[in-house]
């Protein structure tokens, strides 16, 4: 049979468990709300720089562009560097450090422009505002530093000329100005040749002055110009954090992590639950009862005390379809039975048996479990007088037949716990006593110890027309209840269906649901 996924399952899990992914759903969002309020504000303060490349004539505009496209690349980087943010910093008198500074500031670059956009974001929008500003100017200063640097060297050793030019010119003119004082026709081509060698130191000064102020205007029209077209300005509002924003992100995660945790538990859970369960595990079984789960009040004999209820509908359900499965052939023998123990199959029987003692028939219930025995428990009757182990020992019954509070109902309870209970339940006695009982009354039910547990169980099924099997949803497991079948099935039982017992009675759940 193909496997397909099954969500009803999930979706009934979901909706039995609606009021815990929205409880916890809420809370969360409460949580996160009243978490927020305590968050300081967070405001954010921008400002734009455009980066210019000095003009050049050999380059084209558009080479010119690119240029300047990456040179904001490059002045982007600059803003992030400590030195930059340190100038802020100190100017500012701020009590921060470049690290503190580097985690609220976000540097952008405008995409195919030569803009920076540069934000900061802080807990005081005055602030943020002034360290915005403050950066842009300390990046500007510190490009005019850089680019002055590169003629530094140049301008400092032109200078350094002039001044040895300017002590040698002072040096000749009070050379010249003694000869000319004292003036005679001997000192006349002395005094020309100073002359002449003072109009060279004046030409050298003039020349290197020249050159210093041509390098230095080189120096001015080469620079890249930084320029701020928007400073930072106080913002009005703050961007966060929001506590309705978060509340509802909270919210949203909560609940979906709710119901993934529901989904995994549900996938993972390898019990049955529900009639489909059973149907994907054994396609040939049919369920032939969905018994819902009795209340901490209620008594195990529902039948007997709420005959009106749900509960006792569905065994009246259950007794119904057990008939039709063999309308040629009625069934007068009836194993009732589980893989495991505690899955309330002495529960079920008996509420069976009083059903088919109210529909007129005459039924006699035996409790084979000489292990565990509880028919006499559920019956509120004794189990000292004597029962199934007395009366197979003896081989006959000597009125070991038990009355019970629903006409048409006779019992025969488990009687003494005995050494060997399988060789017992197996022996010819057992099949001649079901014999005798059978032509007695319309049909006979018997209680039996779990399929797994012990062989009792299948040793009877051999013996009987036809065995039912109890599961517990939401605890028998797949694969117990699939071996406890197949156990069956070696000795050729007549395994007629399930009855699916102890599924949940609240408003959406599975028994609500395949009513």
């Amino acid at each position: 049979m193909e496997n397909k996924l099954n969500l009803r399952p999930f979706w009934v899990s979901i909706r039995h468990r609606l009021w815990l992914v929205l409880g916890s759903a809420l809370l969360a969002g409460i949580v996160a709300y009243i978490a927020t309020s305590y968050v300081p504000p967070t405001y954010r303060a921008s400002m734009t720089l455009m980066i210019q490349q000095s003009p050049s004539p050999s380059i084209s505009d558009y080479t010119a562009i690119l240029i300047s496209e990456r040179q904001a690349s490059t002045y982007a980087e600059i803003i992030k560097e400590e030195l930059v943010i340190q100038t802020m910093i100190a100017q500012l008198g701020l009590d921060l450090t470049p690290e503190e500074v580097q985690r609220k500031l976000d540097v952008e670059l405008v995409r195919n422009t030569q803009l920076i956009r540069l934000q900061i974001e802080d807990s005081d929008g005055y602030r943020a505002a002034r360290m915005a500003n403050g950066i842009g100017d300390a990046l500007i200063a510190q490009s005019q530093t850089l680019q002055e640097a590169r003629y530094a060297d140049s301008l400092e050793s032109i200078q350094a000329q002039m001044q040895d030019l300017t002590a040698l010119i002072e040096e000749m003119t009070s050379a010249v100005d003694a000869l000319e004082s004292a003036a005679t026709d001997e000192n006349q081509a002395e005094l020309a040749q100073l002359q002449t060698i003072l109009a060279g130191y004046r030409n050298s000064y003039t020349s290197l002055l020249q050159t210093y102020e041509q390098t230095r205007l080189t120096a001015v029209s080469s620079a890249d110009n930084v320029v701020i077209l928007s400073r930072a300005q106080e913002p009005a509002k703050r961007i966060g954090p929001s506590g309705l924003k978060n509340a509802l992100l909270a919210t949203v995660a909560t609940a979906v992590l709710a119901l993934g945790v529901i989904f995994i538990i549900e996938y993972l859970d390898d019990t049955v639950k529900t009639p489909d369960d059973v149907k994907l595990l054994l396609d040939d079984i049919t369920v032939l009862g969905v018994i819902g789960q009795l209340g901490k009040k209620d008594t195990e004999l529902v039948t007997l005390a709420q005959p009106r209820s749900p509960i006792s509908e569905s065994f009246r359900a259950l007794r119904t379809n057990i008939r039709f499965t063999s309308i040629d052939k009625p069934i007068k023998t009836l194993l009732v039975t589980s893989s495991g123990p505690s899955e309330g199959k002495s529960l079920v029987i008996s509420n069976l048996a009083v059903t088919m003692a109210q529909a007129g028939m005459q039924v006699i219930i035996v409790d084979a479990d000489l292990r565990r025995p509880r028919i006499h428990k559920v019956f509120n009757h004794g189990n000292s007088s004597g029962g199934l182990t007395e009366t197979l020992l003896e081989g006959e019954l000597n009125g070991r037949l038990q009355t019970t509070l629903s006409e048409g109902l006779n019992m025969l309870v488990a009687g003494e716990l005995p050494p060997n209970p399988a060789e017992l339940i197996g022996s010819q006695k057992m099949q001649d006593l079901l014999k005798l009982l059978t032509q007695q009354v319309d049909i006979v039910l018997i209680d039996s110890p779990p399929v797994l547990a012990v062989t009792d169980a299948v040793v009877l099924a051999r013996e009987v027309d036809a065995v039912l099997v109890v599961a517990t949803a939401g605890q028998t497991r797949r694969n117990n209840l699939k071996q406890g079948v197949n156990a069956l099935r070696q000795v050729e039982a007549n395994v007629i269906g399930v009855a699916l017992n102890k599924v949940a009675t609240t408003k959406g759940s599975y028994y609500y649901y395949y009513q």
